[in-house]
């Protein structure tokens, strides 16, 4: 669960030929960007830059990359993200200045219907993260819907992020907590 109240309050229905259209497209988009060879930083760029909502000058994504649309994705200057990463961006994702982001993170915005029967007719509900600046993110952290993580945080590897982080401080677990400000 995230830190939100009553997610079924915002359930709305995964599919749809519009819906369908767009993740297969962002799909399609993600393929062609993992089968480049990674010496091809020019072409990798103009994927991404063609996939992403907005990007800044200077950004590194290494492959594999995947993510549900693309066009949710906000990534500012001098942003790093390892190999593995995955962005389900139902809902926006934002990323601040100098993030870097190791290995096999996941940031998901989506989830599902908690009641059977929603959940078996494919309604979910997604809510935005939001990710601050000069933030460092350990190896196989997963940040859940509805999540802001404040400036200059570290997250330990590891951590699941269910819930709002602070500026400054250094968290980590399962749940991720804060452990000491820096």
């Amino acid at each position: 669960m995230t830190n939100l109240e009553n997610e079924n309050d915002f359930l709305y229905y995964s599919g749809g030929e519009k819906l369908d259209k767009e993740r297969a497209d962002a799909k399609g988009l993600c393929h062609e960007y993992n089968q480049l060879h990674p010496s091809k930083m020019e072409e990798r760029n103009a994927i991404l830059r063609k996939l992403f909502g907005k990007t800044k000058n200077k950004f590194l994504i290494e492959q594999p990359f995947y993510c549900d649309y693309g066009y949710n994705i906000e990534i500012g200057e001098n942003f790093y993200m390892n190999h593995g990463g995955i962005i389900l961006d139902c809902a926006k994702v934002t990323f601040g200045d100098n993030v870097f982001v190791a290995p096999d993170c996941g940031f998901y915005t989506v989830g599902h219907a908690t009641d059977k029967e929603e959940r078996n007719k494919g309604m979910i509900y997604s809510h935005p993260i939001c990710v601050g600046n000069d933030v460092w993110i350990g190896g196989r952290v997963i940040v859940l819907p509805g999540v802001t993580i404040g400036n200059g945080v570290i997250i330990g590897a590891g951590s699941v992020v269910t819930k709002d982080i602070p500026d400054n401080v250094i968290a980590y677990g399962n749940p991720c907590r804060v452990v000491r400000k820096i």
